[in-house]
């Protein structure tokens, strides 16, 4: 087994002997005692000069995690949008929040957006009070394939790569290889009726509406709605939810 394995075994065994005592833990050792929670899974980087292509923020951001027991944790913050893990920068190691953390948190903001952890995702809060909106923040990475017949590549030299990506933990390091394409690609969620349905396109979105469906076509006539432009999803959301 490799000393990775010991590390991981090592922070959960830490945290199963310091939960009971979670709640009266001074503030100040806090941010120390959250850092052993982590699973460290990539090191050193230079988060200012490297283009973050699968991850949500072109840098890591000013953020706060804040606790079910009411503490507050102020770090670098990010989002990998290919593991969908809020990660913190800690002097160029690249952090993971651990599972068995999740659980105790209640609310992360990064930057200017507020994510909560629901249903096994965490998810960026659009609108929270007479209806609930959500994104959820997704990548695909196309990895390269080996040449093959006709001038086509390899779709299981591309699947071998991409596993080799994960395996070797290179899905965590601020760039991915040149040869790797990220395409980036938002999955939004609506709850109705305390249960979370999920749209990808307009069309799907137009399907949840269809008692308004006049109200829909009216709105889309008049406002220049791209799938792509967040702002104007929620706009268009906003307006039948409350319409």
């Amino acid at each position: 087994m490799n000393r990775n394995y010991f590390a991981v075994k090592r922070i959960s065994y830490i945290f199963t002997l310091s939960a009971e005592n979670f709640n009266i833990f001074p503030m100040k050792r806090f941010p120390i005692i959250f850092l052993l929670f982590m699973v460290i899974c990539a090191v050193h980087g230079q988060t200012n000069t490297i283009t973050l292509s699968h991850y949500l923020f072109s840098e890591f951001q000013e953020g706060k995690v804040f606790m079910k027991n009411g503490t507050e944790v102020k770090t670098l913050l990010n989002y990998n949008a290919l593991t969908e893990e809020v990660v913190f920068d800690d002097n160029g190691n690249i952090l993971a929040i651990g599972k068995a953390v999740i659980p105790q948190i209640d609310t992360v903001f990064i930057g200017d957006k507020k994510f909560i952890y629901k249903d096994g995702k965490f998810l960026e809060v659009l609108h929270d009070s007479s209806y609930k909106f959500f994104s959820q923040h997704k990548c695909r990475v196309i990895p390269p394939g080996k040449p093959a017949a006709y001038g086509g590549t390899s779709e299981t030299s591309a699947i071998d790569s991409y596993s080799s990506l994960i395996s070797d933990g290179r899905v965590y390091n601020l760039k991915l290889p040149d040869d790797f394409k990220v395409k980036p690609y938002t999955v939004y969620w609506i709850e109705k009726e305390g249960k979370l349905k999920s749209f990808l396109s307009l069309g799907q979105l137009k399907s949840f509406y269809k008692k308004k469906k006049k109200l829909y076509e009216e709105y889309m006539k008049n406002h220049k709605v791209d799938f792509e432009d967040q702002k104007s999803i929620v706009d268009l959301v906003n307006y039948m939810e409350t319409h």
